[in-house]
């Protein structure tokens, strides 16, 4: 006689009575990046992941885009702790902007906590709490347990989060890889366990919704790289992201194989390779790294160097080695440049711009699709679907990522048979409503960008954006003049000065058009205006911005700057 398997309960999915769940995505709906999400529960609070986002061309100056953490105070809640998926900026990179503000514990996987502690500073009372997976760690009235997922960097792990009857998992970033590089691919058995006990809400990441069947596995580019390192005839660059851990121990393989040493360039590629092998995640055997100092004491076919700078970004070191600018090396005829990554959505001129610098100083560079080099960390869409088999969630709500890429996560969803209802489309700062096995849209907050220009946090606002594209745009035209005080009259200049305008050199007569023009409007504003040097300023800044723009169809800033005498 067969004995029935007998299945372990379903939780109950309702929660307490008259209690809801707010779950409001303060980053990355409707972007790449900035991935942070706070989960509310009355006045209790957690929040999931605190990345950044990089700054396109519209934001000149700006070095970094945090989510707004304000809205935590603002809320009154209490912040009982930070939950980290993975040790990637766009999950931790804002961790120390929050911390400085809001001191909470800090939960991860061992590698994600040892790669967060090294970026934040200032905050000495955080307690960090390094878990393994399955274990459960209360955080008030949360109970929070990390799943195990591949992804291109160890240690990445889904967030289940238990409050009031609900379970909540967070998907992270995640991929179905069966042959990962450590052997550990993501834990199946425990999340189609965590389905059958009931999963009231599945935050899914859309990165890669857009595309059709299953992401190749992190070997495919290990194979890739091992035919450009087996027929390079010179030195080896290898410029990929420096959480990468996977495709850096690849790259180290490869090279020793090869009898190739293998150099760190970049301040973040040098702290991730020292942290991963401090910790264990990065094996490197003994005599293989040496210090870039080292590398003209070496042939140039015993050379690998593994480069910060995949997205162009142009004060990183493979932008300054392209342009020549690199203390230590420079890009030549028989180097192989190996761009192991994909450009971030609005990076790609940079990219391209680097590209060209490096075949300019007779590089030989690999890059793009149809290279193979690089695979994505992200789920595509049979994976999605897969996850949403193996979870059954009540509700699922599509987040990291473009709006397109959330529209096309919840199309996957309905196919595996999540009535539409149960999948709402959301932005930062939307407030989902969990109550009674459903959800609604209650608002939505104010959930803005914070931008980081250096050590300003917050300070650089729409005004300051807006001068600094007009400056960027037409430049700046500034007036220098002396004002009798009692009678108005010009004493000395008008003195102009031009930058980012005109080379005062060849437009001089333009230039002394505009002295001239300064005088009259002083000498029309004498006698109604002898000390108002307010109202002088203001009519000589229309006056001459007027003019400037019927002589040469452009508007720089006109600054006059006029000295009482």
């Amino acid at each position: 006689m067969t004995t029935k398997r007998r299945r372990p309960p379903r939780e109950d999915r309702r929660e307490k009575t008259g209690a809801v769940l707010q779950i409001i995505p303060l980053g990355g709906l409707g972007e790449i990046g900035k991935n942070a999400t706070l989960l509310q529960w009355q006045q209790d609070a957690l929040l999931v992941d605190a990345g950044v986002r990089f700054p396109e061309e519209e934001l000149p100056g700006i070095d970094l885009v945090i989510p707004d953490f304000s809205l935590l105070t603002q809320r009154r809640v209490r912040l009982h702790g930070v939950v980290l998926t993975h040790g990637h900026e766009d999950h931790i990179g804002a961790l120390t902007f929050l911390l400085q503000r809001l001191p909470a514990p800090v939960v991860g996987t061992r590698l994600t906590v040892g790669l967060a502690r090294a970026k934040v500073e200032d905050a000495p009372d955080v307690r960090w709490q390094a878990v393994d997976y399955r274990a459960e760690v209360p955080l008030g009235p949360f109970r929070v347990e990390l799943v195990r997922v591949s992804h291109s960097i160890p240690d990445a792990a889904a967030a289940v989060v238990r409050v009031g009857g609900l379970r909540v998992v967070v998907s992270g970033d995640f991929k179905f890889d069966q042959t990962p590089v450590d052997g550990r691919p993501t834990d199946v058995a425990r999340l189609a366990e965590l389905g059958e006990r009931g999963v009231t809400v599945l935050l899914l990441d859309s990165t890669n919704s857009e595309r059709p069947g299953y992401t190749a596995s992190e070997r495919n580019a290990g194979a890739a790289l091992r035919g450009h390192f087996e027929h390079a005839p010179g030195r080896i660059i290898v410029t990929t992201f420096a959480s990468n851990i996977h495709r850096i121990q690849q790259v180290v393989d490869l090279a020793a194989a090869g009898g190739r040493r293998v150099a760190a360039v970049g301040r973040s590629m040098e702290e991730n390779i020292r942290i991963a092998r401090e910790l264990g995640y990065l094996r490197i055997p003994s005599g293989v790294l040496v210090s870039a100092r080292d590398l003209g004491r070496l042939p140039d076919r015993r050379v690998a160097i593994l480069i910060t700078g995949s997205q162009g970004e142009p004060f990183a070191a493979l932008s300054r080695v392209a342009a020549g600018e690199h203390r230590q090396i420079t890009a030549k005829r028989g180097d192989t440049v190996i761009f192991s990554a994909t450009p971030i959505p609005g990076n790609e001129a940079l990219v391209a711009r680097t590209i060209d610098h490096l075949f300019r100083r007779g590089a030989e560079v690999i890059y793009g699709p149809t290279a193979g080099v690089h695979v994505s960390g992200h789920a595509s869409a049979e994976e999605l679907k897969l996850m949403a088999n193996l979870l059954r969630p009540r509700i699922l709500i599509p987040v990291h990522g473009e709006y397109r890429m959330l529209v096309q996560n919840a199309r996957l969803a309905a196919q595996v048979g999540i009535p539409a209802a149960r999948v709402p489309l959301g932005e930062n700062g939307t407030v989902f409503e969990v109550a009674d096995g459903r959800v609604r849209i209650a608002g939505r907050l104010d959930a803005g960008n914070v931008l980081v220009d250096g050590l300003g946090v917050g300070d650089v606002g729409a005004v300051v954006l807006r001068d600094r594209r007009h400056l960027a745009r037409d430049g700046i035209l500034i007036i220098l003049l002396g004002l009798d005080r009692t009678s108005g009259e010009v004493v000395s200049g008008p003195d102009v000065v031009s930058r980012g305008f005109v080379y005062a050199p060849e437009a001089e007569p333009l230039l002394e058009a505009v002295r001239a023009r300064v005088r009259e409007t002083v000498g029309r504003l004498r006698k109604a205006h002898a000390a108002d040097w307010p109202a002088v300023k203001a009519a000589i800044r229309d006056d001459i911005s007027e003019y400037l723009y019927q002589r040469t169809r452009r508007q720089p800033i006109i600054l006059p700057m006029v000295v009482e005498v």
